[in-house]
């Protein structure tokens, strides 16, 4: 009995040693501020870690929020966007503004050019002085003019080199709010992108497939040994997913401890030897020392297959092969089932169960 509270007890020493040290630090107990320290005492994120303390002893809300947005983008993904967006249109009538003040210099530099031409061509006969006071204003509005659109092309390439910098960090934010933070391989929005863009052309739907994986037991795992330890075998198994097929192959983690891999080019029986072949290097890697003297034993996943042409559109192909995926755990966990073996055989209510 003792031994079954240790995860418990653990979990409330986390909670209560994030609590006491925002407290102390005086920070707001803000769920995204709790979500950061969490991270961090855990050392589940070492990057993360080293970024909150090297913030001292006074971190404001703003020094946060950036270690915020760097590592939990997909929360605060609105607030960077509203960012761009001003930043954007600041610059953005900047410019305009220096395309306004070039225009109306340009076209003070064409009236003397039509002044000086309209007086030339009244004179029939004209003194040397004249000429010489003519070249002189002609000359002073040149330089001012060429001096004028060297401003402006600098100017206007700090203003370029800013925007491109605005550019480069929404990129970033997408490319964050794509990826899960604790696996750092795509996540379920990622993929819910992915899985639609199948359906797009007949030649996805006939030679696509997706393979959907749940760590087994999974919720055992936490409870025996503490989420911190969870976590690490997540991203191991992430791992494990993302080196063990091509490089354009699409991997995500879709949901707690599910996984998805998207298949493009292939049969249905070389997607089940992927699946079967990413089946066995889980069951095969070792869990030990995960955390110092921490043996999980063997972590096992089962998988469920689909074709794309045997869905009718990315919802369905997700249900069936979650279906066939809840078929592997029913007989028996640590295995791979095709969607297209158990097509003939429809359950009720095949949608309610628990993954576990």
């Amino acid at each position: 009995m003792q031994s079954a509270a240790a995860p418990t007890d653990r979990g409330n020493d986390i909670a209560s040693t994030v609590v006491a040290t925002m407290g102390q630090l005086g920070i707001v107990g803000l769920p995204r501020n709790y979500e950061i320290f969490y991270e961090a005492l855990t050392g589940s994120n070492p990057a993360l870690s080293l970024e909150v303390i090297s913030l001292g002893d006074h971190p404001t809300q703003e020094q946060l929020d950036g270690i915020g947005q760097k590592f939990f983008a997909q929360n605060h993904g609105q607030g960077i966007v509203e960012q761009a967006r001003e930043i954007l249109a600041r610059e953005l009538e900047g410019i305009a503004g220096l395309l306004r003040n070039e225009r109306n210099h340009i076209e003070r530099y064409g009236k003397v050019l039509d002044e000086t031409s309209s007086g030339l061509n009244s004179r029939t006969a004209m003194s040397q002085e004249l000429l010489q006071k003519i070249a002189g204003v002609m000359s002073v509005a040149t330089a001012s003019t060429i001096d004028h659109g060297k401003q402006f092309a600098s100017t206007l390439g700090d203003k370029t080199a800013e925007l491109e910098t605005v550019k480069s960090k929404l990129e970033e934010y997408k490319k964050l709010a794509d990826t899960d933070p604790l696996t750092h391989i795509c996540n379920r929005r990622a993929f819910d992108k992915r899985i639609a863009r199948i359906y797009n052309d007949n030649k996805g739907i006939l030679f696509s497939a997706l393979i959907l994986a749940d760590v087994d037991r999974f919720k055992d795992i936490n409870d025996r040994h503490g989420h911190p330890v969870g976590d690490k075998i997540l991203r191991i198994i992430a791992d494990i997913f993302q080196t063990s097929v091509h490089s354009d192959m699409f991997v995500a983690r879709t949901g707690g401890e599910e996984f998805a891999l998207i298949v493009e080019g292939t049969t249905e029986e070389a997607t089940y030897e992927i699946a079967d072949r990413i089946r066995l290097l889980v069951a095969q890697t070792q869990f030990k020392d995960i955390e110092p003297g921490v043996n999980c034993g063997q972590v096992t996943v089962s998988m469920g297959v689909c074709m794309a042409s045997d869905g009718e559109s990315p919802e369905d192909l997700y249900a069936k092969a979650d279906r066939a995926l809840y078929r592997s755990k029913l007989v028996g966990r640590n295995r791979v089932t095709r969607y297209s073996m158990i097509a003939e055989r429809p359950s009720k209510n095949w949608l309610l169960y628990k993954k576990d």
